[in-house]
């Protein structure tokens, strides 16, 4: 067996270094990776070192959207055996805090979350990890679906957030990757009237294609106005922002129905966002924010098989892992044509 890692060495910059295999602990499993898929955020720090107050220092690894197969067990693990495709869970917490032992454990502050500084992260073809966040994948579930469980957590996170249920109206602002699998999810949860708005129309084909009832590229409609005429004037049930920019951060208050409940799901490129309070106040609606998930993975694996959630839909653009570097610069290069790129190891 040989273990590779493609590191990156500097923006812009990578190599492929063979590493030892590690030896999994008593509690944990050694992973044959089989497919990692590409983040916006491994994007960020490839192209620009840092995220926020993350900042990669030295020769760094990416990736955490990961699974593969068991090839070693440690001593003590019981609900796994070689043979076994698993997806991994990419943050591991402390499990003793307030908010491990509340069950918010997404909002631990010493959680290890894989590619984020300074802990390494997936782009190898051996990882150890530790069994409990190793969620067994059904057989008809694929190893490029369970890489893309994590995305979809994110997803069914900001779905729950808004307490989307039948018959909802929502609007999915921004259709990259977060944004289609959060129509994706929405759909599952029951929502019947999904619009997704973006100004790159590759993106909004993909979102018809996969199951949204309208879309809006604010570049050629006015979206206060096209969303009046999709809602009756009502707006919208839940109002779900994905994008990331301020310009949709903004517009949410707006957009939102009286009554209803704003999800802020994107990274914004500033710490301070001038906003609306009023519109806000007036509608008494709620504004709620998502950072990652927490308790998701055995729910998306379920709603995966059970075919309820088509997440293979979603890849774009597939590379084999001798090819890394070309993934990440295609990825940065054809930003209006990639929705989710996949390495396959």
């Amino acid at each position: 067996m040989r273990n590779q890692a493609v590191y990156m060495t500097g923006t812009y910059n990578m190599e492929t270094r063979d590493i030892n295999i590690p030896v999994p602990k008593a509690k944990e499993v050694l992973i044959k990776l089989e497919y990692v898929g590409i983040c916006g955020s491994d994007v960020h720090y490839y192209e620009h070192g840092r995220i926020g107050d993350f900042v990669v220092n030295g020769d760094f690894i990416l990736g955490h959207e990961c699974a593969g197969e068991v090839v070693q067990i440690g001593e003590e693990v019981t609900t796994l055996k070689v043979g076994d495709r698993v997806a991994l869970e990419p943050g591991i917490t402390c499990g003793q805090c307030e908010f491990c032992k509340s069950g918010k454990y997404n909002l631990c502050p010493d959680v290890e979350f894989l590619a984020t500084p300074p802990y390494h992260g997936s782009l190898m073809n051996y990882i150890a990890y530790p069994e409990n966040m190793a969620f067994k994948l059904p057989e008809n579930v694929s190893t490029l679906e369970g890489a893309l469980v994590e995305p979809l957590a994110v997803g069914m996170h900001a779905a729950a957030q808004g307490n989307v249920k039948v018959g909802d109206t929502v609007v999915v602002l921004g259709a990259g990757c977060i944004g289609i699998v959060t129509l994706l999810a929405c759909k599952a949860y029951g929502a019947t009237n999904i619009i997704v708005t973006d100004i790159i129309d590759k993106r909004l084909e993909v979102a018809k294609k996969l199951g949204a009832t309208a879309v809006i590229n604010p570049k050629n409609e006015n979206l206060r106005e096209k969303l009046a005429e999709l809602t009756n004037g009502q707006g919208a049930d839940v109002v779900i922002e994905t994008a990331g920019a301020e310009v949709t951060i903004k517009e949410s208050a707006y957009l939102v129905k009286r009554g209803g409940a704003i999800v802020l799901v994107g990274l914004a490129p500033k710490d301070i966002i001038e906003f609306d309070f009023m519109q806000i106040m007036a509608k008494e609606a709620e504004i709620k924010s998502v950072f990652r998930y927490r308790n998701i993975y055995p729910a998306a694996i379920g709603a995966i098989a059970d075919g309820k959630i088509d997440v293979k839909g979603i890849v774009t653009h597939e590379f084999d892992f001798s090819d890394a570097k070309k993934a990440f610069d295609d990825v940065i290069q054809n930003k209006n044509d990639v929705v989710k790129a996949v390495i396959k190891l």
